[in-house]
């Protein structure tokens, strides 16, 4: 078995331990040249957060740890292909390599709805869940332009 993979599997753990008094079945772990950065479990339930994924919470730390939001260079490892959420967050925070245990089909099999949402992204403009309604362009672009014109940004 993967170091890295049975330590993300531990992470699971602690909320297999727990009874998943804390969230889901889901552990992950950041990983830059050979060395552990963070580790996480799921809290969505402990921390009343539907954003505190396994994945989220062990970017958050690995960001923290690093002081930095770039994290190209580290690995994620997962017990779980990514839902969504943590896939638009890997992305975000730069990481191009993530191992994973379970896939998309496990996690929808024991009642996850990430399918749900992929299919929801594939054809946003059409969601029958959620009204999206554009207002007040005009006032928030204002930002937006002086965002793109500042020389200090990155």
């Amino acid at each position: 078995m993967n170091k890295f993979m049975k330590i993300a599997i531990n992470e699971a753990k602690i909320n297999e331990n727990n009874n998943f008094k804390d969230g889901g079945p889901f552990g992950a772990i950041i990983v830059k040249n050979n060395k552990i950065i963070a580790t996480a479990h799921n809290t969505v339930l402990e921390n009343h957060d539907p954003t505190a994924h396994a994945e989220i919470n062990a970017i958050r730390h690995a960001c923290k740890i690093l002081k930095t939001h770039d994290l190209n260079g580290c690995q994620i490892y997962t017990t779980c292909f990514p839902c969504p959420m943590c896939l638009s967050a890997i992305i975000w925070a730069n990481i191009k390599e993530v191992y994973y245990g379970n896939t998309k089909e496990d996690a929808n099999n024991i009642g996850f709805k990430d399918q749900k949402i992929y299919e929801a992204l594939n054809n946003i403009e059409n969601n029958q869940e959620i009204k999206f309604i554009q207002i007040d362009r005009e006032q928030t672009i204002k930002s937006f332009k002086k965002f793109e014109n500042n020389p200090n940004i990155y």
